[in-house]
């Protein structure tokens, strides 16, 4: 059977409003102003939006409110982005907002929201036929996730921030129905008590056939228990607007590298490559690049022997222009699609 997508990501999507060229954060009692403003479609919006961007056919189980904001989000993720909704719906209420202030190099955030009304197996609708998929970890098992290994498909993991401080181990019980776990260097750190990135990544060896820890500007750590292969690519320096998204679009990348059958080493630098290249822009889904983006590094930098391989990936003929988070949800981006 062939699948009906290359992946599956089901989630909660928020509006997200991005703050950036903040001089300092706010502190009570006071006011700060931001040079740039931005807002687009965010939460899993952003791992979809990125691997759409590269030419995968993606889709989205989510529930999206039939407000102003909801429409908005429906609009550039279907019309836009192209985006498969069939296992999505709209429902009555008010739409999830996170409202994201850059600075620093880093971001902090507030979110509002509400539970999605998702059924007893974990989902919004049903799940499709897909070569990939991708999770986020939970205490409790979502059916659909062992569903989908026995299928054939490959899931790729991420794990949220636990509020609560308490990074319960069983969480990671899930991994054994995954192919891929991707936390960042903290997440993994704590959820392995560990002390070094490297140690968590020890330590979660084995429980995903492929454990990726990402480390931000000191790269990323990954190994492969089907070869024993432990690698570590270092990142690709650039000057950061604004982080949101950037570990999506990571994930989005690996994932394109694995559908592939990159070596892991060379779906790491890919990887790191496009994270480090949506950073630049802000909005988290939106500045996600496509191949045109892509093409223009590699002619930037065509001596990057690390990256010869792009010579190779890169699709021939005119690429899309993508289009950049707007400053209001009032009218679309101004920017053209070509």
């Amino acid at each position: 059977m062939t699948p009906d997508l290359d992946l599956f990501v089901p989630g909660v999507v928020y509006l997200d409003i991005i703050f950036t060229g903040l001089e300092a954060l706010p502190e009570p009692g006071t006011e700060v102003w931001a040079s740039g403003m931005g807002s687009c479609p965010g939460g899993i919006a952003n791992l979809a939006v990125a691997a759409a961007r590269l030419g995968l056919g993606t889709g989205l189980g989510t529930a999206l409110c039939t407000d102003a904001y909801g429409d908005f989000c429906a609009q550039i993720l279907c019309d836009q982005e192209g985006i498969n909704l069939d296992a999505s719906r709209r429902i009555d209420g008010h739409s999830p907002v996170t409202v994201s202030l850059a600075y620093d190099r880093d971001r902090s955030m507030i979110t509002h929201g509400h539970p999605l009304p998702v059924g007893a197996d974990g989902l919004v609708g049903e799940l499709p036929t897909c070569r990939a998929a991708s999770v986020s970890l939970t205490k409790d098992r979502l059916p659909w996730v062992r569903r989908a290994k026995e299928a054939g498909t490959l899931v790729f993991a991420d794990v949220g921030w636990d509020a609560s401080a308490e990074w319960p181990p069983e969480v990671l019980d899930m991994l054994e129905d995954c192919h891929a776990f991707l936390p960042n260097s903290v997440e993994a750190m704590q959820y392995t008590r560990s002390a070094t990135p490297a140690q968590a990544l020890e330590r979660l060896a084995g429980l995903a056939p492929v454990v990726v820890v990402t480390c931000g500007a000191d790269g990323v750590l990954a190994h492969d228990a089907r070869t024993g292969e432990t690698v570590h690519v270092p990142a690709v320096p650039v000057p950061a607007l604004d982080p949101t998204g950037a570990g999506d679009v990571f994930t989005a990348g690996f994932i394109l590298g694995t559908l592939r059958d990159w070596p892991l080493a060379q779906s790491l630098a890919f990887a790191n490559l496009i994270a480090a290249l949506s950073v630049q822009h802000f909005g988290g889904s939106l500045s996600a690049p496509g191949w045109g983006d892509i093409a223009d590094w590699r002619r930037s930098f065509p001596g990057s022997a690390d990256y010869a391989f792009l010579d190779d990936v890169i699709p021939s003929g005119e690429q899309r222009t993508v289009r950049r988070a707007s400053a209001t949800i009032a009218r679309m981006s101004d920017a053209h699609v070509s």
